[in-house]
């Protein structure tokens, strides 16, 4: 990887973490039509603490709230069934299915996964799946309406994104859409969902880089570059997303992924990329 590839991609990852387009499918996409090196799981999972860090700022009062009231309703009945403290817990349930997946199925994500046959396919699947969703769901409720079924069933949901070409936000977005929620809450609720995974996940395979198993310190520098400029076009990134979704439904996105899906598929047919 060299300084360039570092900064590409870092916008590729601000750009597509939070749009419901799949930031692993595009880290593993572009550098294969620029003729670059796959820069690898860990190296998505790390430049995604930058993006992490752009929702913990951007949702810094909501996040103190949830939590602080979570933890005060351990002791005080009287606020476990205040909006926050019941958010906290769905949060800490709905995490858990991704963390098991992940932790089990961890070489097949790092390697199996990552075959662009895959990753092509599925960005056409799942675009399919939410422009249903976002067609029949029924764009009622707000967060504050989630119950532990919803946060259980969107938590399952968020354990496909570990499948590159799904999309945690599109895959978040799809299971809330289909339980009624609009679009802004879906979305919303989608990115802190993510909180907790990717943090755990950008700082499980940062042990890795820092140690040099993934290239050394070279490369290290040039994957702090990708994680701060991900970090500030994330957080851009997040206060479009949640204006456009106020006024505007998923379809640009679903036909976006159906036509990157399918250049995939026949770039690949064609072994012009590999």
């Amino acid at each position: 990887m060299n300084l360039i590839e570092a900064i590409v991609l870092g916008v590729v990852q601000g750009l597509t973490e939070f749009l419901p387009i799949s930031s692993s499918a595009h880290q593993r996409i572009v550098p294969a039509l620029l003729g670059w090196d796959d820069p690898g799981a860990a190296f998505t999972a790390v430049t995604q603490l930058g993006t992490e860090a752009a929702v913990l700022i951007f949702f810094r009062h909501e996040l103190w709230a949830i939590a602080t009231t979570w933890v005060r309703s351990l002791w005080r009945p009287e606020l476990r069934s205040h909006t926050d403290a019941r958010l906290g817990w769905y949060l800490i349930v709905a995490t858990i299915p991704i963390g098991i997946l992940g932790l089990t199925f961890e070489d097949q994500i790092e390697n199996g996964a990552r075959n662009l046959w895959l990753v092509g396919t599925v960005l056409i699947v799942f675009a399919l799946v939410l422009g249903y969703a976002d067609r029949h769901g029924r764009h009622e409720r707000e967060i504050a309406e989630l119950s532990t079924r919803d946060g259980i069933a969107i938590g399952l949901a968020q354990s496909l994104a570990l499948i590159p070409g799904v999309s945690r936000s599109g895959a978040t977005m799809s299971a809330g859409l289909l339980l009624g929620l609009q679009r802004p809450a879906a979305a919303k609720f989608g990115f802190l969902l993510a909180v907790p995974a990717v943090v755990a996940s950008g700082i499980f395979q940062l042990e890795g880089i820092l140690s040099g198993e993934e290239g050394g310190d070279e490369p290290f520098a040039y994957v702090a570059i990708a994680t701060v400029i991900s970090f500030a076009v994330g957080y851009a990134a997040i206060a479009w997303f949640l204006r456009y979704l106020a006024h505007h439904s998923v379809r640009l996105f679903v036909i976006y992924r159906v036509l990157l899906g399918s250049l995939v598929l026949v770039l690949v047919a064609a072994g012009a990329i590999s």
